[in-house]
């Protein structure tokens, strides 16, 4: 049996080809409350994924504070940049 063809819009993004790119996204619901639901979805993939498991670790934890330390990193970076040419005498 053949799998049928799974329509566009339907597609995960890992699915996507780069050809199709653009079409898929414009598929998706680009409105306030749909970026809150597409928001919401992630969250809870990531809680039942990392955090609500049985046998739990500290994968998700970890994980959650890296991108929290990258984060910080990233939005001052440019304080940081201009310290590190700033000359101290």
């Amino acid at each position: 049996m053949a799998d049928k063809p799974v329509p566009l819009a339907e597609k995960r993004l890992m699915d996507v080809k780069l050809g199709e790119l653009m079409s898929w996204i414009s598929t998706k619901d680009l409105s306030p409350n749909g970026i809150i639901a597409a928001v919401r979805r992630g969250h809870d993939r990531y809680y039942n994924k990392y955090i609500n498991v049985k046998k739990g670790g500290i994968g998700g934890i970890a994980m959650l504070l890296t991108s929290y330390v990258v984060l910080s990193y990233i939005w001052e970076y440019d304080h940081i940049k201009h310290d590190r040419w700033r000359k101290y005498h």
